[in-house]
């Protein structure tokens, strides 16, 4: 069995030092629910504040990586760091930032597909890399926001042994019921855990639904939060996953000679 606590909260548009503050302040907070993992929503340190990158963007996300392992040391809480804009050879991207017990870099992941609707692809440069890697000895993958409707994409991570989904996101508002939809989806279809960290409030061009998720391999939602700014908290228990795929053996009775 393992805790989470999911950091729901109003990104300061283009403000690193705020959201720093915000997030150290909720971080302190989210400790009394004892939690093993702590889960921080996309872009938390700048927002959508795409124009002012070269400005406000973390050179190689040195002061994000120095800030989120002190406090996962500090701690001794895993920390699923949500992305950060990460500025590294002339080029930005959108980069999830994921940290063990002891303050350790475990992992980097950077946004595959570029939401046009919200102008990355004028701004941010996509990732290349899949996204695996391990946490408290559960095999997880990170994926960031639109990544979720591309599911041959989420699909081909648990095909690899992912049981935990991480998925930070700035989510629209007026698209809460597609979040909701193909995060279950994605659960079920996956037989995995879907942990999913949104933000709220608004920046000067959208406005955000919240609505953070804590979905079971069976689509089941375990916790969900409102709209407002909140830690959202729950347990997952690794032995369902095994228990579930058992019952359904959705990965012994694929056909991947047919879907070429």
């Amino acid at each position: 069995m393992k805790k989470l606590a999911l950091l729901q909260f109003d990104i300061a548009f283009g403000s690193p030092e705020k959201n720093f503050e915000k997030v150290k302040q909720l971080v302190s907070e989210a400790l009394s629910s004892e939690p093993d993992i702590i889960v921080l929503p996309e872009l938390w340190s700048t927002g959508y504040d795409l124009s002012r990158l070269d400005e406000i963007g973390d050179t190689d996300a040195r002061k994000s990586i120095d800030f989120l392992g002190n406090l996962a040391k500090k701690h001794n809480v895993n920390i699923v760091g949500g992305s950060v804009a990460k500025q590294q050879n002339n080029e930005v991207t959108n980069t999830m930032l994921v940290f063990n017990r002891d303050g350790q870099l475990v992992h980097e992941y950077s946004k595959a597909h570029l939401f046009r609707l919200m102008n990355e692809e004028k701004y941010l440069v996509s990732g290349n890399t899949k996204s695996h890697f391990t946490l408290e000895n559960l095999p997880c993958a990170g994926f960031i926001c639109y990544d979720i409707r591309f599911p041959e994409w989420l699909r081909l991570h648990a095909i690899e042994g992912a049981q935990v989904l991480f998925v930070p996101a700035e989510w629209p508002e007026q698209r809460t019921d597609h979040w909701r939809a193909l995060l279950i989806s994605r659960a079920i279809e996956n037989q995995c855990y879907v942990i999913a960290c949104n933000r709220v409030g608004s920046d000067p061009d959208n406005a955000f639904g919240g609505h953070s998720l804590i979905i079971d391999p069976w689509g089941k939602v375990i916790s969900e939060a409102g709209t407002d700014e909140t830690i959202l908290v729950g347990s997952i228990d690794e032995d369902e996953i095994t228990a579930i795929r058992s019952r359904i053996p959705i990965f012994e009775d694929r056909r991947p000679d047919m879907y070429k």
